[in-house]
């Protein structure tokens, strides 16, 4: 059984933190540098109280106004910014949407190849016979993870979720995957404490790097330099692996659409593989890096602004935190 994406829509949070406010709250810091270097100027920040299942809740209901929710027969969550430990949230979220006590739920902790990899989790269950209809949500909170005092990353990431309709269908729409895995880069993105090998400590030394950001083993902890050596060195070798898998050119692919990390890592992968600049998705003005729900966001934008349509093959990759990467074709 063949799959596709049927709907899809998302949901940020109303706080809205700009790069002025940035500039007001550490005073050395230049509001049109930030925009000029990562390309936002804002990004929407979740509540004090607000969570990642909040998120996925708004996004999901969203997304169910268009698709009849009895009709849902499987829900996949992806987050890193849980409720809590156990249940699942993906349990918590089938009763109060008020799906069929009849469908299979699950969550599966990744970050930002997170889409992707739920498309490959979503597609396998129709292709299998297990569902006809996946709700996918991916729902992400990182600046509950990050230090107050850590501007840089602070300036990066937005809060938001994605939830998308994954439906059987007569012809494949969902084609095929290049997944991978590097844990040897684990160093390099983490939040060291609060789970069950460290717990949190509140009196977790603090680290100041070379440019003033704090953070400590409480808190995300990113080496930027290093995150960028990795994707600069994996995406290439998982798009042309991925081209191959499907007996496609890039020439055949109508629009590239990758993980929302920041302009200057995108600007540098587009012009490395040669994708023209009006075949490539960029915009992360008012969202920020929202983590796994950066694609479905692009997708949704770019089939608002009519940058995608029916019959565009799109190719999708989702890279980072792990390491972990996929790389897909989707047609609209």
């Amino acid at each position: 059984m063949s799959a596709e994406i049927s709907r899809i829509s998302y949901y940020l949070p109303e706080t809205v933190v700009t790069n002025k406010d940035f500039e007001t709250e550490f005073p050395e810091w230049d509001s049109e540098k930030i925009e000029s270097k990562t390309g936002i100027k804002e990004r929407h920040v979740a509540g004090e109280q607000e969570t990642a299942l909040d998120l996925g809740f708004r996004a999901a209901e969203n997304v169910l106004k268009e698709f009849p929710k009895e009709q849902i027969d499987f829900l996949l969550f992806c987050t890193q910014s849980p409720d809590y430990f156990l249940p699942t949230s993906a349990c918590v979220l089938q009763e109060k949407l008020g799906l069929n006590k009849t469908i299979g739920a699950l969550d599966y902790n990744l970050g930002c190849s997170g889409f992707v990899y739920g498309l490959a989790l979503a597609k396998s269950l129709i292709s299998a016979g297990i569902a006809s209809n996946v709700l996918l949500v991916t729902s992400e909170t990182y600046n509950k993870h990050i230090h107050p005092k850590d501007k840089a990353n602070r300036t990066i990431f937005g809060d938001g979720a994605a939830a998308c309709v994954i439906s059987k269908c007569d012809r494949e729409k969902i084609l095929q995957f290049d997944l991978g895995t590097d844990g040897s880069g684990m160093q390099n993105l983490i939040v060291t404490n609060g789970g069950l090998r460290h717990a949190k400590d509140a009196g977790a030394q603090e680290s100041t790097d070379e440019n003033g950001n704090l953070f400590s083993p409480n808190h995300l902890y990113m080496n930027g330099p290093e995150i960028f050596n990795f994707t600069i060195q994996m995406i290439p070798k998982t798009i042309k692996s991925c081209l191959d898998k499907n007996g496609i050119t890039m020439e055949q692919i109508d629009y590239v659409i990758f993980h929302q990390a920041n302009q200057y890592m995108l600007t540098h992968l587009r012009r490395k593989l040669g994708i023209p600049a009006e075949k490539f998705y960029i915009n992360l003005e008012h969202t920020g890096n929202t983590v796994s729900a950066t694609i479905p966001i692009a997708i949704k934008d770019c089939l608002d602004k009519g940058l995608i349509k029916s019959g565009d093959k799109v190719l999708l990759a989702g890279f980072g935190v792990g390491y972990s990467w996929g790389t897909t074709i989707i047609e609209i």
